[in-house]
């Protein structure tokens, strides 16, 4: 018997991490994954500002993995009647059971030109693309890099190239302009924690236009329509770079469909969506928003419930799922140098923050990384805090 997984993110990594404790040794345990690296993806904006950051965030699967064949292709479909997974070579890998965690692309939403010239923010090469764009606005001596859409990762993306504007003493040359199209930055996320945010972004000068939608993009410049649009710029926006974190799509092997699926994570009794591939209806009702931290949190389900449909498959009997509801102690977001923490009903910003999301970094790399990268970047981003790093050390059981 197989049990497939198909991709190495969050939920694809900590699911099959799972799995290799709970299924037993006779059945074959399969990732594929485009890269063959798993990516800590909610840190990939530092990358723009800091490139040496890359070897910290990208970590080889085989190292993280102990028993599960790790299989480096790419996925262009899933045939769910033949039990068949179709790779972009041509081959073919056949299953039992499968979870599919192939992430989310980007949503471009159909507005003309914006695939042509907006960069996306998805993996190390966009990160690397964006920062020798704008190394280029700053070379030139200013200019303008837009980011259009105020979530959290647009939040992040502007706040990384206000900071990196700074630290080369050029800020007062170069403008960055976070575009939102709803009213308000970070929308869908408690009201203390979005007024936390903004005024970080103020704090960076970062130019917030909410209520602004694009409507299209060139080469050189955005057109606008909205609340912010008067008659002052026409609805044109010249910029040097241009950013979209507009929007998520499913991947291209569900046909750019993020699938619907309760809380048992379950299309059928032998296939299973998790993470940003999925749009999920939890336990309550609610639907849970696409982040890194839903992904993580989900995957015990997730694996807990391939592990009972490969056991009801090898009994003869119908599986008994259970169902997950999503519950978060808070939500954390980096602004520059800065960052924005809710535990809780409390937000926290400055020291306090970063403090909390460096430790929450750390936590991840320690459970599902290495000791070594833990530590590595608890030192770079908080190296005062010796506290912290003892009870890092604590917890992984360093001597």
């Amino acid at each position: 018997m197989r049990v497939v997984v198909l991709g190495g993110g969050y939920a694809g990594l900590v699911t099959t991490r799972t799995l290799e404790g709970t299924l037993p040794s006779a059945v074959d345990l399969t990732l594929v994954d485009e890269t063959g690296d798993h990516l800590i993806q909610h840190e990939l904006h530092r990358a723009i500002r800091r490139p040496e950051f890359v070897d910290r965030i990208s970590l080889p699967l085989t190292d993280l993995l102990d028993r599960a064949t790790v299989r480096e292709a790419t996925v262009a479909s899933v045939d769910r009647e033949d039990r068949s997974v179709r790779l972009a070579d041509g081959d073919a890998v056949d299953y039992d059971v499968v979870v599919v965690a192939l992430g989310a692309g980007t949503d471009y939403r159909d507005v003309p030109g914006v695939a042509e010239h907006a960069l996306p923010l998805k993996r190390l090469p966009h990160a690397s693309r964006i920062r020798r764009e704008f190394r280029g606005v700053l070379d030139a001596g200013g200019g303008r890099a837009v980011v259009a859409g105020a979530g959290l990762s647009g939040v992040q993306t502007a706040g990384e190239l206000a900071q990196f504007a700074r630290d080369e003493g050029v800020a007062g040359h170069v403008e960055v302009v976070l575009l939102e199209a709803e009213d308000r930055v970070v929308p869908g996320f408690p009201e203390e924690f979005r007024a936390a945010v903004r005024e970080e972004l103020d704090r960076l000068d970062v130019a917030v236009r909410t209520g602004t939608r694009v409507t299209a993009a060139g080469a050189d410049a955005v057109e606008m329509a909205g609340e912010s649009v008067d008659s002052a710029d026409a609805g044109t926006l010249p910029h040097g770079l241009l950013v979209w974190t507009g929007g998520v799509r499913g991947p291209d092997a569900l046909d750019g469909r993020r699938r619907e699926v309760d809380g048992t994570l379950a299309l059928d009794e032998r296939t299973f969506v998790v993470g940003d591939a999925a749009r999920v209806r939890d336990g309550s009702g609610a639907v849970v928003p696409p982040s890194a931290q839903a992904a993580v949190r989900a995957s015990e389900t997730a694996a807990n419930n391939v592990a009972e449909a490969v056991e009801a498959l090898r009994a003869g009997r119908e599986p008994a799922f259970e169902t997950w509801t999503f519950e978060t102690p808070g939500w954390l977001v980096s602004v520059g140098d800065g960052a924005v923490a809710q535990l809780g009903p409390r937000t926290f910003t400055g020291p306090t923050a970063n403090l909390i999301k460096s430790a929450v970094g750390v936590t991840y790399l320690a459970d599902h990384g290495s000791l070594a990268d833990a530590l590595a970047v608890l030192r770079e981003e908080v190296e005062a805090e010796r506290d912290l790093l003892d009870a890092v050390r604590e917890r992984v059981g360093e001597e």
